[in-house]
């Protein structure tokens, strides 16, 4: 998609008076271990960089250098998680949208208006927006997508000092080969998630 193009959510928010956009999104959805954390953005509106995408679209290099970038330009942005024991007490959509929440509930000043990835989060007072694929298609989703990602790594690295049996350098705790090997020689430890497959059917 064209960089200009990703902004058409949010110069159709400004037309319509709304001042502040905030994009939010959230990186550890599917993981066998680590919390899930979530960001929210709010953007100038005079700012264009055609690398703000989908983190997913970035290496890990270029994530950390717009990262850097996003928080110098950007009036507001929070970073929020919910843990692995809160995912296991309410299920990951629940702490997705608790995630989501709490780093809304962060930015100051609060945005008029929210641009979320695919969900809707309750318990917020601002009108929000739903997009499918949101990261992909809008500029304040796709940097929230990338303070979402960054921040979920550094965990994912302080856990490999932790525990470095499991590879979550390399694996972020997601579900690899190499990981599953580990927990079946291994147990799990306390940054896995219990209740995920893959995870409880080596508990004790």
């Amino acid at each position: 998609m064209p960089p200009e193009d990703r902004w058409a959510y949010e110069k159709g928010l400004w037309a319509g008076g709304r001042q502040s956009v905030a994009g939010v999104d959230e990186a550890g959805r599917g993981p066998l271990a680590g919390p899930v954390v979530a960001a929210a953005v709010i953007l100038p509106r005079d700012f264009r960089h055609e690398g703000i995408r989908d983190s997913k679209e970035l290496t890990p290099k270029l994530r950390e250098k717009y990262e850097l970038l996003l928080k110098e330009v950007a009036p507001a942005w929070a970073v929020a998680s919910a843990t692995e024991r809160e995912i296991e007490e309410v299920n990951i959509l629940q702490a997705t949208l608790l995630a989501m929440r709490r780093a809304v509930e962060s930015l100051d000043p609060q945005p008029d208006c929210l641009l979320v990835d695919h969900v809707h989060i309750p318990g917020i007072r601002h009108p929000q927006w739903p997009i499918t694929g949101g990261d992909r298609i809008s500029a304040s989703i796709a940097a929230a997508s990338i303070l979402a990602k960054v921040a979920r790594d550094r965990v994912m690295e302080e856990y490999h000092e932790r525990f470095p049996h499991y590879g979550f350098r390399n694996n972020k705790g997601y579900g690899t080969a190499g990981h599953r090997r580990a927990i079946t020689l291994h147990g799990v430890c306390p940054a896995h998630r219990r209740t995920f497959r893959g995870v409880r059917e080596h508990l004790g």
